[in-house]
């Protein structure tokens, strides 16, 4: 029983390590590319730039990666115009609506909003994210009650497979106390 537990627990965890993994890999990948190509820099609308940016609630500081990634082909992104679309374009991102869309999508939050709308928007979006940590946690469930049925249909000693069907039952009813949680905070939804 106890190499059993000791095969699970690494299981668990190599499954674990390799999600960890291909997530870092993801997000290296992300982080080295440009803002903007050549093209775009060359034909580039600063206020449309700006409002995009403002619109997808990239931070103030999103201009500096334009400059450096600009800068390559020789040209300055107009920071007046690229700022006034910016302001017209957070004042779409910045709306509780969007917020709690943000949150359930479990996209981050990059300190874009002003202060003025920044409460607002934290309040709708936490409640967003509660939402999709909730679905993340059932898939979680899900995943792990399907690893241990296939286990469970593999093992033919009798105490091992008391051991599964017990580990099964707990998730069941972990899995229907997540669906309850989830179940209200969809309720808290239309509030």
């Amino acid at each position: 029983m106890a190499n059993y537990l000791v095969f699970l627990s690494s299981y668990l965890l190599s499954q674990y390590i390799r999600l960890s993994t291909l997530l870092t890999a993801a997000v290296i990948a992300l982080s080295g590319c440009a803002s903007m190509s050549e093209q775009e820099c060359l034909t580039a609308n600063w206020f449309d730039q700006g409002f995009r940016d403002g619109r997808s609630g990239q931070p103030l500081s999103r201009i500096a990666d334009h400059q450096k990634a600009c800068a390559k082909v020789g040209v300055k992104p107009d920071n007046a115009l690229y700022f006034q679309g910016r302001d017209q374009g957070i004042q779409i991102y910045c709306t509780p609506e969007n917020a709690l869309a943000v949150g359930r999508l479990g996209q981050p939050y990059r300190n874009a909003c002003p202060a003025s709308l920044e409460q607002q928007f934290l309040m709708s979006y936490e409640k967003g994210k509660q939402h999709y940590e909730a679905e993340l946690r059932i898939e979680a469930l899900n995943r792990d009650t399907r690893q241990l049925e296939l286990l469970l249909r593999a093992e033919d000693d009798k105490e091992k497979r008391r051991y599964l069907r017990q580990n099964i039952r707990d998730l069941d009813w972990e899995r229907q106390r997540a669906r309850e949680e989830q179940y209200y905070l969809e309720r808290r939804l239309g509030d």
